[in-house]
């Protein structure tokens, strides 16, 4: 899959970019593996809404629990780092 990831110098074309690669989530012609799973929904939390200041899930919800630990491990990147990043995450699947 190709959504045109040429460095992007300006704000709104990164915006525009992540908007387009978030589309193309919905168009992915095999289902990526849970780690990658994981990767698009952390940088995705973390360009849309910054650091993680949820409450760390129990131990009986492993799916939430794994979610916010990828999510926590992102702390301190920012909006425009975790874009990009999704952006060529994406890029990279089918």
């Amino acid at each position: 899959m190709s959504v045109v990831f040429a460095p992007l110098t300006r704000m709104s074309d990164l915006k525009t970019a992540f908007e387009a690669a978030v589309s193309a989530t919905q168009e992915l012609t095999q289902r990526p593996d849970n780690q990658t799973l994981l990767k698009i929904y952390a940088l995705y939390k973390q360009a849309t809404e910054g650091d993680n200041t949820a409450t760390k899930p129990g131990f009986t919800d492993l799916v939430g629990r794994a979610k916010w630990d990828a999510w926590a491990l992102l702390k301190g990147t920012s909006a425009d780092e975790a874009m990009q990043r999704y952006t060529e995450l994406i890029d990279t699947l089918e």
